[in-house]
């Protein structure tokens, strides 16, 4: 991997943001914004940076190819590339297109990179609060410039802090996540962009989060910065996540200790 790569990608992230999200937020218009499955919105923002990211990563790496949300929308196909060999791009150019269309935040815009098959780097940037987090497999993970490492702390269930997201867990699995948040020290409200719920568990913001839906452009990046500060991504079984996996349900912990208390308290066996 070229050294400049996560400096380049990087400046990409900064260059969709501030020529293309940040100038559009708070600025949509109604026809901006439309429905690309129900519940699930698309703004031209999402469009015009995806487009932009995309054709920047193929210059990075001729002969690449770029899986983007956008495009996965329109070409369902374009997944297939997650388990082929070669250098493959996962871009969201807005996670939490929801909030972004709202005029709220936060929002994210994300990257990672697989080599043949396998999580290779990645890239988280919060614009609005300033954040960067980036990380090459087996080389850590920095947030800011900064290298950084989950802790090794492991308080009791009753100290922990984390989010469950719980809006599509199926009701069954979402009655076991409520009734165990009781014996969570501090069970957050999901903050709808996965994007700032990896960041906040990398910053010590929060301790573990709860997903079900796991879109390989949602968790391929976060899951990647977390392992490589010396978190764990797994899922409710204990298998490893994969991007390339379409199953669901995924735990992301600080460390494997508190990765076991909250499994145990939130997931119904």
């Amino acid at each position: 991997m070229a050294d400049t790569l996560l400096d380049d990608v990087a400046c990409l992230l900064h260059e969709a943001a501030d020529g293309v999200v940040v100038p559009m937020f708070r600025k949509l218009d109604e026809a901006d914004i439309s429905e690309k499955a129900p519940g699930e919105l698309v703004t031209v923002a999402d469009q015009r940076a995806e487009e932009l990211i995309s054709a920047g990563l193929r210059r990075l790496r001729p002969g690449s190819v770029v899986v983007g949300e956008e495009a996965v929308a329109d070409d369902p196909d374009l997944l297939r590339h997650l388990r082929g060999g070669g250098d493959v791009w996962l871009v969201d150019p807005i996670d939490g297109t929801n909030n972004f269309a709202a005029g709220k935040r936060p929002f994210a815009l994300m990257v990672a990179l697989l080599s043949e098959g396998e999580p290779a780097a990645a890239w988280i940037l919060d614009p609005l609060a300033g954040t960067l987090a980036t990380a090459r497999a087996g080389e850590g993970v920095e947030v800011d410039g900064r290298p950084v490492r989950t802790t090794d702390a492991v308080p009791p269930v009753g100290e922990l802090r984390g989010t469950a997201m719980t809006r599509f867990l199926p009701p069954a699995a979402r009655s076991a996540a409520e009734a165990g948040g009781e014996r969570i020290g501090e069970l957050l409200p999901g903050q709808h962009c996965a994007g700032r719920e990896y960041l906040d568990l990398l910053t010590g913001e929060q301790q573990f989060v709860l997903f079900w839906r796991t879109l390989p452009w949602d968790h391929a990046p976060g899951t990647l910065l977390v392992r490589e500060a010396g978190g764990v991504a797994r899922r409710f079984d204990g298998a490893d996540y994969h991007p390339a996996d379409e199953s669901r349900g995924l735990l992301v912990a600080a460390n494997e200790e508190i990765w076991a208390e909250a499994r145990a308290a939130l997931v119904a066996d």
